[in-house]
């Protein structure tokens, strides 16, 4: 069976969600966040969610830039900012319902202040 398909079955189980992927930025937000007694390699955080190093490379340093996550070279943790850690998922969620209902096209016509103190 292909990758294209799923079972019928599988299909009406799921719920409305069920099939959305998290991208590559929210897969490791998340692997750092639910791994927050450690710091990480990017090579070791591209390994264990099986990305590619570069990737994982290039996610962790604009993660920084927002200042969500922390780096002493090598290694890799999430921010001990929950508020800022918080603040961005909440932007982050008000961009996917915003993309949805308007498209992503119209998104900067949307932009508020609490966008611009989060980037």
């Amino acid at each position: 069976m292909s990758s294209g398909t799923i079972d019928i079955d599988e299909f009406e189980d799921a719920d409305g969600d069920g099939f959305e992927t998290p991208t590559d930025t929210e897969r490791i937000v998340s692997f750092l966040s639910e791994n927050d007694d450690r710091a990480w390699k990017a090579a070791t955080v591209a390994e264990r969610l099986g990305l590619d190093t570069d990737a994982v490379s290039a996610i962790l340093s604009r993660l920084k830039d927002r200042g969500l996550v922390r780096h002493k070279s090598p290694y890799w943790a999430i921010t001990d900012d929950e508020d800022r850690l918080r603040s961005a998922y909440r932007l982050h969620q008000l961009h996917e319902a915003a993309d949805e209902e308007y498209g992503e096209e119209h998104l900067e016509e949307l932009r508020t202040e609490e966008m611009e103190e989060i980037q």
